[in-house]
């Protein structure tokens, strides 16, 4: 059986910006992902300068400021009318800020933390079925592959984690009622619509939003995402396809700018956004969670990700701060009592899908740095 002094279960971007930074200060990490190969998938996903200044720890902030878009502004809009409601400057990067906010297509970001990871570090077609924790190590059992055992295991497999359900026990994901249609298209097809769009651009009505942005340096290709209430999911998969007649429908009585757009799109899929309640334990014994795995939230500030960087930022730091592994149980209690109150703050502003429908100052979220702010010690 294979030994490590870390093993992080799931590759997505919570769990290789995690496995980025231990490496980085020499630590023996493995990533293991039940996905047989990296595949662009996803859409769009904005990247605040919280995250940026995480990147720059793993030297890939310029690739990620080189390739995405990067909005002078966050701006908000009634849907009706096409009103400004809010106008939040975002680049050239604010001082306050310290970094960049860009926005990218999530596929291409991932492929940054993949090509950046050591591959004989990165393991592919393992799907994690059980875990045992020992008085000394972690046990990892996977479907058709051999297990492995780790000091500490890092579970950062996602809404469906199955970490997480070792932890507390079998719990579906909850409905919020809620949908989101996602549409990836050239921006060329804007051309001679009439009208002139913000590079990143949300439009509200009392019960629904349409978000807009680019995906690309060059702005060449665009997205946009909704949230609209639907009273139920009865599908059995992750999306299905949507169309046109569906978004038509959905935003009847918004601006025509919006209706440009939607006209612009061929191919539309409907995502259930998905919640959980808040989790007060985000850890046991050798095994802690990050990202979605504990703390799902709405995407509407689009800050999902980078609670899971965030989350795996601290953790390094904290097992640092604590005398890296061997002191792990420290260091796990220094993580939850240093970032609970954090994504827990978010994950509900972001799921009452208020976040900069007004003009407000967002100081706190975009301002942070994870590598420098005070470290709170009280206990849990």
């Amino acid at each position: 059986m294979e030994r490590h002094e870390i093993a992080i279960i799931g590759a997505g971007l919570g769990g290789l910006v995690a496995g980025l930074l231990l490496i980085k200060r020499g630590y023996d990490v493995h990533v293991y992902e039940q996905s047989s190969m990296f595949s662009r998938i996803g859409a769009g996903i904005q990247l605040g300068p919280n995250v940026l200044k995480i990147m720059r720890q793993i030297d890939l902030e310029a690739a990620v400021v080189g390739l995405g878009s990067k909005p002078d502004s966050w701006i908000s809009r009634h849907g009706h009318s096409n009103a400004l409601l809010a106008d939040v400057a975002l680049n050239p990067p604010r001082k306050d800020f310290g970094a960049a906010y860009v926005t990218i297509h999530r596929g291409d970001f991932h492929l940054l933390l993949v090509n950046a990871f050591p591959a004989e570090r990165l393991h592919f077609s393992h799907r994690l079925v059980g875990l045992q924790e020992r008085t000394d190590e972690v046990v990892l059992n996977f479907e058709e592959q051999a297990s492995v055992s780790a000091r500490i295991a890092i579970g950062a497999d996602g809404v469906n984690s199955m970490v997480r359900e070792t932890l507390l026990g079998p719990e579906e994901a909850l409905y919020t009622g809620y949908v989101g249609h996602r549409a990836i298209f050239p921006a060329a097809r804007l051309k001679g619509a009439g009208f002139e769009f913000d590079p990143c651009v949300k439009w509200w009505s009392g019960d629904r939003h349409l978000m807009l942005y680019y995906l690309d340096s060059h702005r060449e290709e665009m997205y946009y995402v909704t949230g609209v209430p639907e009273p139920d999911w009865p599908h059995k998969t992750s999306f299905v396809e949507s169309s046109r007649r569906e978004m038509k429908a959905a935003f009847a009585d918004y601006h025509p700018a919006v209706h440009a757009l939607i006209e612009a799109t061929d191919y539309v899929t409907k995502w259930p956004l998905l919640t959980r309640a808040p989790l007060e334990l985000w850890d046991r014994g050798r095994i802690v969670l990050l990202g979605d795995a504990c703390h799902p939230m709405k995407p509407h500030m689009a800050q999902g990700a980078a609670m899971a960087i965030e989350d795996a930022a601290m953790l390094v730091r904290c097992l640092e701060d604590s005398g890296k592994t061997a002191a792990f149980e420290r260091a796990f209690a220094l993580y939850a009592a240093n970032r609970i109150q954090r994504a827990s703050q978010v994950q509900a502003i972001s799921n009452a899908n208020t976040w900069l429908r007004a003009q407000e100052n967002p100081d706190w979220l975009y301002g942070y740095d994870v590598f420098s702010v005070p470290l709170r010690r009280d206990a849990r």
